[in-house]
């Protein structure tokens, strides 16, 4: 089978195609015939050796994957062969098949194809995970999303209106706060031109923001954590605009406030029944067409690295796939 490896810490630029004797199913596996393979921004992070998973080289990036079971090994009682699947690896996936616990496994339905599957996992499942199980998201809260028109970000727009929320999306350009209203947000705050902290406090009027959904840090954390209302919601997904930033403690006293980690791939393996009963959630939202998980654009294997590089520049407005 073909496979994306990474054999040293480096770039996209860095990454080779090999060919490696297909897996075998050993006891409680499947194999898995990959269809689609989802990119995120930790791929980048993860072939350069920067993030907290640091797997044994050589390895394949890619997280999460959709595709059919080929072969399942002894004791497997999830899933058969034959049945279209999701799942997440942490890494992995950018390859023609993939030996996986079944138990990571998630049946699809005809409905859901396999690009949209494959971009569930982790942009919809950290979103999911971070708005009900971290943030406590309720009706008739607000709740601010920003790098909105990205993976984890539209998912939280989206997932935001589905749970009854006021959704601001915030991006750095015009033409992402469109795509993210086209997808639910009510509100829209461009912060490469304007205040950010003075558009939130505008749009969370006396009350304030109940939930800051955060993916990107750097010098927009701040504003955003002050625009929080009394015991209003921070949460800490992540670092995608550079910098990890210091908050100021002071403010999370003065405003009762909570700020709160959001590291899905750790909940996964400790709490497999609620991460299975969130993926069930999404997997018949999505087949039902309440969420799009919206394909921004498909590579073949071979087209790893510029996929990559797309992401590394911000132009990504949804998922990037690659289809073995």
């Amino acid at each position: 089978m073909k496979a994306v490896l990474c054999t040293h810490p480096g770039t996209p630029d860095d990454l080779t195609m090999a060919d490696l004797p297909d897996p075998v199913a050993g006891p409680g596996e499947a194999v898995v015939r990959v269809a689609a393979a989802a990119l995120n921004f930790f791929d980048l992070l993860i072939i350069a050796g920067k993030y907290q998973f640091k797997p044994a080289y050589p390895f394949s990036p890619g997280a999460e994957f959709a595709g059919t079971v080929e072969s399942i090994g002894p004791d497997v009682t999830e899933v058969a062969v034959g049945d279209r699947v999701m799942g997440y690896s942490g890494w992995g996936a950018a390859r023609e098949k993939l030996a996986i616990k079944a138990g990571k496994l998630s049946k699809i339905p005809a409905a859901l194809d396999f690009d949209r599957a494959a971009g569930l996992g982790v942009t919809y499942g950290t979103s999911y995970y971070g708005l009900k199980n971290r943030g406590a998201l309720k009706h008739g809260e607000t709740l601010v999303v920003l790098g909105a028109s990205g993976g984890v970000g539209l998912a939280a727009v989206e997932l935001g209106k589905i749970m009854g929320a006021r959704v601001i999306a915030c991006a750095s350009s015009d033409d992402k706060l469109a795509f993210a209203r086209q997808h639910g947000a009510d509100e829209g705050v461009n912060y490469a031109r304007d205040d950010l902290r003075e558009a939130l406090r505008k749009l969370g009027g006396e009350r304030g923001i109940d939930v800051v959904y955060d993916p990107i840090g750097d010098r927009y954390a701040e504003p955003a954590l002050r625009s929080l209302a009394w015991e209003g919601r921070y949460l800490v997904v992540g670092f995608a605009a550079g910098e990890i930033p210091k908050l100021p403690l002071n403010l999370v006293l003065l405003k009762s406030c909570d700020v709160r980690g959001v590291f899905v791939g750790a909940w996964m393996d400790r709490a497999p029944d609620e991460r299975r009963a969130n993926t069930a959630d999404l997997i018949r939202w999505c087949a039902e067409g309440k969420l799009s998980a919206h394909v921004h654009a498909r590579y073949p294997l071979a087209g790893v690295a510029p996929a990559l590089k797309e992401i590394a520049a911000r132009k990504v407005m949804g998922k990037v796939v690659l289809a073995p």
